[in-house]
């Protein structure tokens, strides 16, 4: 669905940007992007270290937090929708209590849609936010409004990532972004304010590829990155998940137009534009659709993990709904290596998960670290976008 001009034309970012004395603004600016450097140093980059110097442990550095499995809309590649009761305030606490006596200090909420329950997220931010946690909150946005951005900024979060995946409404599709276009603007206005960052994030489907551009350019313009993930079918199946033979599988016949929107995104990733995925990441891309990527060294159950609603642990989003008894937060992990691999050796051609080929491609060698940091110090310190 084609949009009119003006979709792509933003509206000031700052209120304050032509009332403030130059020289004032870049300061601003500078403190802004140096407080985040040192926010990612700490939870990042150290934990990290951390690590590897404890090989022997478990020690993750990235987890995700399922907070709920409800969610306000119905997009049909998505199978984490179900009706059920979410994470107690108890075993929130008690999670982060865990993460925290295990060195980790960045903490993701997943659902379903987290902001169903504002008042339990901005708690649990502030109580992790206290122990020294990144914080990362993904929304699809519909429900953000000022008065929660400005909590959940006091609060402390570190990163909020915006799920859009079309510029107007498309069926199967719900998250565009004329829907929340008015909360969007009020949550980039207020990243200096509070100390965040925003980024949209994009599924790439059978049927988005030129809001995929668009949303890019939009995303741009407003000066935040952007993140993307190819479209997947389920490794599990669910009962409940009601949209198997219509949820934008990307087929053969859409190969060529899908490789081109990954040409287009490298071009734009070299031209300076600030995306999550590097670019070996969206290269990957057209063989995985192909069915042609062979395993790669995920880092589920390794350096990233999710706790589910009860507590217990499981290595990814993909691997939820598994039997397999992974651990829990009273008892411990039993993240088995060699299980791990025997599993990954399959999976990891049905997935291309970005935190962890992200987590891959970043720490395989110290080289690669090093890069993601000065990449990072750059992109924060200068204010590049």
């Amino acid at each position: 669905m084609e949009t009119s001009q003006k979709t792509s034309t933003p509206s000031p970012r700052f209120n304050w940007v032509n009332k403030t004395p130059r020289e004032h603004r870049k300061a601003h600016e500078r403190k802004y992007h140096f407080n985040n450097l040192a926010r990612a140093y700490r939870s990042w980059l150290v934990p990290y270290v951390k690590s590897r110097i404890f090989s022997g442990e478990f020690r993750p550095v990235l987890s995700f937090l399922y907070t709920d499995l409800n969610c306000n809309i119905d997009c049909h590649y998505c199978y984490a929708n179900k009706s059920m009761p979410g994470m107690t305030r108890q075993v929130a606490e008690d999670s982060v209590d865990w993460l925290n006596s295990r060195g980790c200090r960045v903490l993701a909420y997943m659902g379903g849609e987290p902001l169903l329950r504002k008042r339990f997220v901005i708690d649990l931010t502030r109580y992790a936010v206290e122990k020294g946690f990144f914080v990362y909150l993904p929304t699809n946005g519909i429900l953000l409004d000022r008065d929660f951005v400005d909590e959940i900024g006091e609060a402390g979060v570190s990163t909020i990532n915006l799920a859009v995946d079309t510029v107007d409404y498309r069926e199967g599709l719900p998250k565009y972004f004329e829907r929340i276009k008015p909360q969007f603007e009020y949550l980039v206005q207020q990243e200096h304010k509070y100390g965040y960052i925003t980024f949209f994030n994009i599924n790439i489907t059978e049927n988005n590829m030129e809001d995929v551009r668009k949303l890019t350019e939009i995303a741009h313009s407003y000066g935040i990155a952007s993140d993307y993930h190819i479209n997947e079918p389920p490794l599990i199946r669910y009962d409940y998940f009601k949209h198997e033979q219509d949820g934008g599988w990307i087929k053969e016949e859409k190969y060529q137009a899908v490789d081109e929107v990954i040409d287009w995104l490298i071009e734009k990733n070299r031209q300076g534009y600030t995306m999550v995925n590097s670019l070996e990441h969206l290269q990957s891309m057209k063989q995985f659709i192909r069915h042609q990527l062979p395993p790669w060294p995920c880092q589920a159950g390794q350096i990233t993990m999710i706790i589910r609603l009860d507590g217990s642990f499981a290595p990814c989003f993909e691997l939820y709904g598994d039997m397999e008894d992974w651990g829990n937060i009273y008892e411990g992990p039993k993240f088995d290596p060699i299980k791990l691999d025997e599993r990954k050796r399959i999976c990891s051609r049905h997935c291309l998960s970005t935190c962890n080929f992200q987590g891959y491609h970043y720490t395989r060698s110290s080289l690669y670290t090093l890069q993601w940091l000065a990449k990072h110090a750059y992109a924060r310190f200068m204010g590049v976008s």
